[in-house]
């Protein structure tokens, strides 16, 4: 495990976070939950290629915006097998806690929305769409419209 995953790692583990970027003495983290803090880090126009990513959990929808954000690793205490193979085919390194068939949603009744949102996709810009587009149907149906 490389220096920046190390320490990615740890910071995720010994604080509340959701999520952790890291290079060199370079760190960012988030609290917020499911795929938001990596929206927020691509929205940033922030370079974020040559980070290592601990994540508390990597589903489908997230490994894309990892592969968008174009860091070198990804650790994850839970991670979905799509999860996985996505960032193992953009040549990712992955390791994690625990490998789970799918992400299940906030409810635990059934799979996590932005996991079935993408699928059947293989574009991670094409994955990007999808997730922004779910995220707003989300939002409009918890707002009751």
């Amino acid at each position: 495990m490389s220096v920046d995953l190390e320490r990615a790692k740890n910071s995720l583990l010994a604080h509340s976070y959701t999520c952790v970027l890291c290079r060199g003495e370079t760190e960012f983290h988030s609290v917020m939950r499911g795929v938001a803090p990596l929206l927020g880090f691509l929205d940033s126009g922030n370079s974020f290629g040559g980070f290592s990513a601990a994540d508390k959990t990597v589903g489908a929808g997230a490994a894309h915006l990892y592969v968008l954000l174009k860091v070198n690793s990804v650790w994850a205490k839970v991670i979905s097998e799509s999860g996985k193979q996505i960032l193992e085919q953009n040549g990712i390194s992955v390791s994690y806690e625990q490998l789970v068939p799918y992400i299940i949603n906030r409810t635990g009744d059934g799979k996590c929305p932005i996991e079935a949102c993408v699928r059947d996709t293989s574009d991670s810009q094409q994955a990007l769409l999808k997730i922004r587009s779910t995220l707003q149907m989300l939002q409009q149906k918890k707002a009751g419209m």
